[in-house]
């Protein structure tokens, strides 16, 4: 496991343990509450102008209030929940991982060689020398099952047989989308980390982050963080910098908000 997938590990924990602390607080604000409620005699009404009335009314009030943050906790378990479940199904490839080149082109190969049997599979398909029966066998040759083999023999709704043409147009405008995004984190890993002073304030090129940084000498007022918010820079405690990811987008909006801070 590399950095990248330590901390991606180490969120979904966060989120999971977030979540059965909200799930336990709503369980412990709900039975109290609701315990509180039964020690109510059934159909008892408040005795308005009674000496009671303010003490009695206090006393529900903070009772169904229990109730109620208990469905607030309740819907923040469910929120962190999908939260865990969403960042432990995303098996997409992020540029802030030091192995997305090498993962990037293993799902280059497995594209290519989808590629390659659906054109191979569709030239015997479409053989007419063949019988069905004489196909199947050489399908399955191309790794493919038996049942999906005899499938792609029969006319779908359209009347098309084989793999349809979207599917291999699909696939080939993906692989190319995938190389342009190898190319691109090939250049950015023969870059180098490089950083410039704009009266006081530093823009770094933080290549091993993949972020582009920028440091204050102090902290900036509110109205230069509302413009750090607003263009997508976020606070990094520990690299004690605001920060984005390092792209064409990130570097345009740091020189943008430099001009706009220097005015």
């Amino acid at each position: 496991m590399n950095s990248y997938e330590a901390k991606k590990e180490a969120r979904i924990q966060r989120f999971k343990e977030r979540a059965e602390k909200a799930r336990a607080a709503s369980q412990y604000l709900y039975k109290s509450g609701m315990d509180a409620l039964r020690m109510i005699p059934f159909g008892q009404p408040i005795l308005v102008g009674h000496h009671s009335e303010k003490a009695d009314r206090s006393y529900r009030n903070r009772a169904c209030g229990k109730v109620d943050k208990s469905f607030v906790e309740s819907n923040k378990a469910e929120y962190y929940e999908r939260r865990a479940e969403a960042t432990e199904s995303n098996h997409s490839i992020s540029s802030d991982d030091p192995e997305a080149a090498v993962k990037l082109r293993g799902k280059i190969e497995k594209a290519e060689s989808l590629q390659t049997i659906m054109v191979s599979a569709n030239k015997i398909v479409r053989n007419t020398k063949m019988t069905k029966e004489e196909k199947v066998p050489e399908l399955c040759k191309l790794g493919i099952s038996e049942s999906h083999s005899r499938t792609l023999l029969e006319p779908d709704y359209l009347g098309r047989l084989g793999f349809p043409g979207y599917a291999l147009q699909n696939n080939s405008a993906n692989i190319r989308r995938m190389k342009e995004r190898l190319s691109s984190l090939e250049r950015s890993a023969s870059r180098e980390t490089s950083e410039t002073d704009h009266n006081g304030i530093r823009v770094v090129e933080n290549v091993e982050e993949n972020r582009v940084q920028i440091i204050f000498p102090g902290k900036p007022d509110s109205s230069v963080r509302s413009l750090l918010k607003s263009n997508g820079f976020r606070w990094s405690p520990m690299n004690g910098a605001w920060q984005r990811h390092l792209n064409s987008s990130g570097k345009y909006a740091a020189q943008r908000i430099i001009e706009e801070v220097s005015k």
